[in-house]
C-alpha cells in the first residue's frame, strides 16, 4: 500500500472509530490533560524533536508548578518518528487510539506532518504547533490546525530580499533536501528569485536522513555561485558547508529556521563563522522580552543543563499558547472549545510575542529574524547582511 493510500485509510478509520468513553473528552480526566507528539527524538535530526520535547516540557512543568490549568496538570507523551512518515502515521494512529491524548503538540517536520496531519484531521484531533513553515498547512480549510511560526514562503523571500538588496548578489545557488520539506524551500526561492527577474545558478539535493551532499557540492561549485541557500537539517548542512570550505568555495551560506540552529553551529565548529540562519522566533538570549526571560527561567527549571536555543523557544512558545487556549476552554474543555478559544480570542499576548489568529488565518507569527553565527559559535542577530548591525 503506497504512503497516501496509508494516509487515506487511517484518516478514514479514524473519522468512522468508535466514539472514546461518553462521559470525559478524550485525554482529559479529573487531575489531567494528555498531549501527544511524534517527532525526531533519534538519528540525524533528533536535536529538533528534542529541542521542541525540552521546550514543551518547560512550559507544562511550569504550569504545573502553578496548579496546572483549571487544577488539572499537563502531561506529554511523545513517540520517536525518526522524522519518517510512515512512522509519524503509525505514531499519531497509536497516539489517538491507544494513548487517547487531548490533542496533538510539536510535530516535527514537513514530510511527517504531511503524513500525520490528515490522521489527526480525520479524527478532529487538533495539530498544534508543528515545527515546520510548509505552506499546506496554512490552508483555512484545516480547521483543527494551529500553527505558531512563520512560513518557508516568508523566509526565503527574506533570503533573496537581503542577498540582492544588501550583498548585491544575483548568483544563488541552491542545496535542498529532496522530498516535500525541500521542495517548498525551493519553491520559495524560486519565487523570490523570479519577482526580481532573475534564475536559479545552480541546484543540488539530497536524501533526508544522510548526509550524502558531494555530488550536490560538486553541481553547485560549478556555477560559482555567490551565496548558496539551504533548505535541510543541520548535519546534511554543516556537511556540505564544511566540504564547501574545504574545497574554497567563496560563498555565503544561508540556511531556514528548520535547520535547527544551535545544533548546526555545534556541527559546524570553526566553520561556522559567518553562516546565516533565518529564524521565526525573538531571539532566546533577549531577556527584555518577558516571554523569553520566562522561557529561560522555565528551562533552568526543567533542565538546568539545558541551553536556551531557538527550537525550544519555539516548544515553550507552542506550550504557552496550549495553555493559553486551555484556560479560555473552560473547566471542562473538549477538543472544539480549545480550538474555538484559539479562533476566537484574536489575539494572545505571551509577554512581548503575540500571536494573532482568526476565520481564516491560522498562522500565530508572521515575522522572520536574520542571525549569524559568530566565531565563538554564538549567534547574533542582525538588521541586514554584510553590515555592522
Amino acid at each position: 500500500m503506497t504512503l497516501q493510500h496509508r494516509i487515506a485509510a487511517a484518516a478514514l478509520a479514524l473519522g468512522l472509530g468508535v466514539a472514546g468513553p461518553a462521559l470525559a473528552e478524550p485525554g482529559v480526566s479529573a487531575d489531567k490533560i494528555v498531549f501527544g507528539q511524534s517527532a525526531a527524538l533519534d538519528g540525524p535530526a533528533s536535536a529538533l524533536g528534542q529541542g521542541m520535547r525540552l521546550g514543551l516540557m518547560a512550559a507544562f512543568e511550569e504550569a504545573n508548578r502553578n496548579g496546572g490549568v483549571n487544577g488539572r496538570t499537563l502531561e506529554l507523551i511523545s513517540k520517536d518518528d525518526g522524522y519518517e512518515p510512515e512512522t509519524a502515521i503509525a505514531n499519531t494512529e497509536a497516539l489517538i487510539n491507544e494513548d487517547q491524548v487531548f490533542a496533538l503538540i510539536g510535530p516535527v517536520g514537513t514530510p511527517t506532518s504531511k503524513a500525520a496531519q490528515p490522521v489527526a484531521t480525520g479524527a478532529d484531533v487538533p495539530f498544534v504547533g508543528p515545527f515546520t513553515g510548509a505552506g499546506f498547512l496554512r490552508d483555512p480549510a484545516l480547521k483543527n490546525v494551529v500553527n505558531l511560526r512563520g512560513t518557508y514562503d516568508a523566509e526565503t523571500e527574506a533570503w533573496i530580499e537581503h542577498l540582492t538588496k544588501d550583498l548585491g548578489y544575483s548568483k544563488i545557488a541552491i542545496l535542498y533536501q529532496d522530498d516535500s520539506f525541500g521542495r517548498a524551500g525551493l519553491s520559495g526561492v524560486q519565487k523570490a528569485m523570479e519577482a526580481r527577474g532573475l534564475s536559479l545558478a545552480a541546484e543540488g539535493t539530497y536524501q533526508r536522513n544522510t548526509t550524502a551532499v558531494k555530488t550536490a557540492l560538486l553541481d553547485i561549485r560549478k556555477a560559482d555561485p555567490q551565496a548558496v541557500v539551504i533548505v535541510g537539517a543541520y548535519k546534511p548542512a554543516a556537511e556540505f558547508i564544511k566540504l564547501a570550505r574545504k574545497v574554497k568555495l567563496d560563498a555565503t551560506f544561508v540556511n531556514i529556521s528548520f535547520v535547527g540552529s544551535l545544533a548546526l553551529a555545534k556541527e559546524l565548529g570553526a566553520d561556522g563563522e559567518g553562516v546565516v540562519v533565518t529564524q521565526v522566533v525573538p531571539f532566546p538570549w533577549d531577556t527584555t522580552i518577558p516571554a523569553v526571560a520566562a522561557y529561560q527561567e522555565a528551562l533552568k527549571a526543567y533542565d538546568p543543563a539545558a541551553e536556551a536555543e531557538f527550537v525550544s523557544l519555539e516548544g515553550y512558545l507552542v506550550g504557552r499558547l496550549a495553555i493559553a487556549a486551555l484556560e479560555q476552554a473552560g473547566a471542562e474543555p473538549t477538543r472544539r472549545s480549545f480550538l474555538d478559544a484559539i479562533y476566537s480570542a484574536g489575539s494572545f499576548d505571551l509577554g512581548g510575542v503575540t500571536l494573532t489568529y482568526g476565520p481564516g488565518d491560522n498562522q500565530g507569527m508572521d515575522r522572520v529574524f536574520l542571525t549569524v553565527i559568530q566565531p565563538d559559535g554564538s549567534f547574533k542577530a542582525v538588521e541586514t547582511l554584510g553590515g555592522s548591525s
